[in-house]
């Protein structure tokens, strides 16, 4: 196949998946403007993109393009490389035609994709892959001492910028974008053959202001939102809250129904042996399930009490009371347990 067993063809695969990653980095940064304009929105984008099929299926495409164009970069470099043979050591002037970026493409491919490594530690392995791979409140990554909930973007910037060192790496690594993608961006097309001398200028002019305003961008959202995670804006502002405080109304709900409905299928089951047998199953309910259910609770209480301390509602106080009321209760389970245990 001409794809993978000509030169021309490789070329042609990399500037297709150049192209959709341009635009993949296009559309994130406009996503990531929409955080600053109106955070509680860029929420219901994170929503909207988090662990369902459709986003599923586009992340593990966007996997695929990421994929096979950094073997296709380390196929044509290994490739360039052995067709120039012991000349690639010769020391020659470099042609004043030939670019800085152009000669360092796999080094700065490497350094994006370093930062690209960062970028999914600190986002998408705590929202999208935590959605798959864990439902248990208590095992989300803290922000502020409590559970931060996978679709709420916000409580991820809040954790990632307010360290010192993220914006150093993150422009870092927007440098070495600039320099990557304005090279890979006209030479995708110059590969094609828009290679001429009035397409291949405009084309560098496009990519260079293309790409500049991208960076541009990215570097002014990374500093904003240092500076926003630094004042605790994503913890302290009320719309934001006020959506915090919705979901683990929710979850507060979800958890009590499902206590509840656990609960009177175990008396249920006692029944027919009496009210006595239905007193010592509902103990031992209590003593041995309570615990979990508690400790999910009391992580809805924390993040509710850490997260939203400035809106209260019926489902944010029930939660509250439940967790008294539960830890009380399964205290004197265990209590009667033990009495039981020492009476046989």
């Amino acid at each position: 196949m001409w794809l993978t067993s000509s030169s021309i063809g490789r070329k042609f695969v990399m500037a297709i998946t150049g192209v959709c990653l341009v635009l993949f980095v296009t559309f994130h940064v406009l996503m990531n403007s929409v955080a600053l304009l109106w955070p509680a929105a860029y929420n219901v984008i994170c929503e909207f993109l988090g662990a369902n099929w459709y986003a599923l299926v586009a992340s593990m495409g966007l996997a695929a393009l990421f994929i096979i164009h950094i073997i296709y970069a380390l196929w044509l470099t290994v490739q360039n490389r052995r067709a120039r043979g012991a000349d690639r050591y010769a020391v020659n002037s470099r042609p004043k035609q030939v670019e800085w970026s152009s000669k360092n493409m796999l080094v700065l491919g490497i350094v994006v994709l370093a930062f690209l490594g960062v970028h999914m530690t600190q986002f998408w392995a705590k929202m999208q892959l935590q959605e798959l791979i864990s439902h248990d409140l208590t095992a989300l990554p803290e922000v502020g001492g409590a559970p931060a909930a996978p679709v709420f973007g916000t409580l991820f910037l809040q954790l990632a910028f307010q360290q010192w060192w993220t914006p150093v790496v993150y422009i870092i690594g927007f440098i070495a974008l600039w320099f990557h993608m304005n090279h890979g961006f006209w030479s995708m097309f110059h590969t094609i053959g828009w290679n001429n001398n009035i397409w291949l200028g405009r084309l560098k002019n496009i990519a260079c202001w293309w790409t500049s305003i991208v960076v541009i961008l990215f570097t002014a959202q990374a500093i904003l939102f240092t500076v926003q995670a630094r004042s605790n804006f994503f913890t302290t502002d009320v719309a934001l809250q006020e959506q915090y405080a919705g979901f683990w109304g929710e979850r507060a709900e979800a958890i009590q129904e499902n206590f509840q409905a656990e609960l009177s299928a175990v008396q249920q089951s006692a029944e027919a042996e009496g009210q006595q047998a239905v007193q010592t199953a509902s103990i031992k309910f209590f003593a041995e399930q309570g615990k979990g259910y508690l400790e999910q609770a009391q992580a809805i209480a924390n993040a509710v009490e850490k997260q939203c301390p400035d809106v209260k509602t019926k489902e944010t106080e029930g939660v509250k009371e439940f967790v008294q009321r539960l830890d009380r209760t399964i205290q004197y389970a265990e209590q009667m347990n033990k009495t039981n245990e020492t009476n046989k």
